[in-house]
């Protein structure tokens, strides 16, 4: 008996010292300092941060019936070369609140420790820039995809990164934190694949609130500081899950637009059945149906499948299609880039490929399209189905 107590305490200690032991690298790991992947353009970044109202809309998702559309943004724009630029928040404020929630915060990088390339409120450069509206995954915040916006400013592009209010798990309003509402992120997105038709009726009635949403921010591009800066005839929409979705609807909506890209999102809305007139870009992870090609193992991709197969099938402009092997559906945001420790790690949609690669891929892409839809020049990495990316599945080209 006793040495069963014995065996059975030298065990129990044993495995608190584990567990101790590796708590503790979690929290060394996650207070380390990284750097988000680098900009590839040639212009310094800066960034600021504006509220909007849209006064010509009564907001549909807000809890109480009544008030207007109010949006926040972040713009990242090309700046001018400032001596000794003062560091810059990654998400500061009540933004911080963009950490997992609860203990699962403790398990990725701190915030404080993610070091940016913009500078906060630097000077516009010289030149007219045209506009790139941006907007996120569905209870994402536009901060969680710094790395994509900086490197699109640095190649001389005014972002803008809208955070669908009442849709994101958090947004910040004049300083203070805005959470979901039911009409905001309904929960038949949540449900099993039976109930797939329910979600796409859902997203077919919300993708027009996010749509207007980047109307509306690429409408306000050339206000303040920015006028004079921007060219408010060329705007490209962009956007991940989603968002990917609002940017292809606000796309067809304004004829301002020179071409949508979607970063790994089921598409909704009228656009499915019109189709695009415009360029358009789409970029899945590892078997995404989300380009027209996959092989679906559930209900909800054979929806999406069906989906993607009727946007492309209707879309005259010119449509690219890539699938990015070894990525699941967070690698596309700087989730990619943080550390997270492995258990947490396991439960969220984080891919194989190394996260930094997938940023800087998708940037490659992401840079060759709207150069390309904004100037009229073609790009070579957008040529044929030759790719310098191990990675990267050319599944369409025009």
């Amino acid at each position: 008996m006793r040495r069963w107590l014995r065996t059975l305490l030298v065990l129990t200690l044993a495995v608190v010292l584990a567990v101790g032991g590796y708590l503790a690298y979690v929290a060394t790991r996650s207070a380390q300092p990284i750097t988000l992947p680098a900009p590839t353009g040639r212009y310094p970044v800066g960034r600021t941060m504006v509220d909007w109202t849209d006064s010509a809309r009564t907001d549909p998702l807000a809890p109480h019936p009544g008030p207007p559309r109010r949006l926040s943004a972040w713009l990242w724009y090309p700046a001018t070369r400032t001596p000794d630029p003062a560091p810059t928040a990654y998400a500061p404020g009540a933004w911080a609140g963009l950490h997992l929630p609860g203990p699962l915060g403790l398990a990725e990088t701190d915030f404080a420790a993610v070091h940016v390339h913009a500078v906060a409120e630097a000077p516009v450069a010289e030149g007219t820039f045209p506009t790139v509206v941006f907007e996120p995954g569905l209870g994402f915040a536009a901060l969680q995809y710094t790395t994509l916006a900086e490197s699109l400013a640095s190649n001389g592009y005014l972002v803008i990164g809208v955070t669908p209010t009442y849709s994101a798990n958090l947004t910040v309003l004049n300083g203070q934190p805005v959470s979901t509402t039911e009409a905001g992120n309904p929960d038949a997105f949540n449900g099993d694949d039976e109930h797939a038709s329910q979600a796409q009726a859902a997203g077919d009635r919300l993708i027009d609130v996010w749509a207007a949403d980047a109307r509306f921010a690429a409408s306000q591009a050339g206000a303040g500081r920015f006028a004079g800066h921007v060219d408010t005839t060329k705007i490209v929409y962009f956007g991940h899950s989603f968002g990917g979705a609002a940017a292809l609807e606000a796309c067809r909506t304004d004829q301002h637009c020179v071409g949508a890209v979607d970063l790994d999102g089921t598409q909704y809305g009228s656009v499915v059945h019109t189709g695009l007139t415009k360029p358009a870009l789409l970029i899945g992870s590892e078997n995404s149906c989300i380009t027209g090609t996959c092989q679906p193992v559930n209900a909800d991709d054979q929806s999406s499948l069906s989906t993607a197969r009727t946007l492309v099938a209707a879309t005259s402009g010119p449509t690219w299609c890539y699938q990015l092997n070894g990525a699941e559906h967070f690698n596309f945001s700087d989730y990619g880039a943080y550390y997270i420790a492995a258990p947490v790690r396991s439960q969220l949609a984080l891919g194989a490929i190394d996260g930094d690669d997938a940023l800087s891929i998708t940037n490659a892409y992401l840079a060759a399209f709207v150069t390309q839809v904004t100037s009229g020049h073609p790009e070579p990495l957008l040529a044929g189905r030759a790719t310098p990316y191990s990675p990267v599945v050319v599944q369409h080209t025009p």
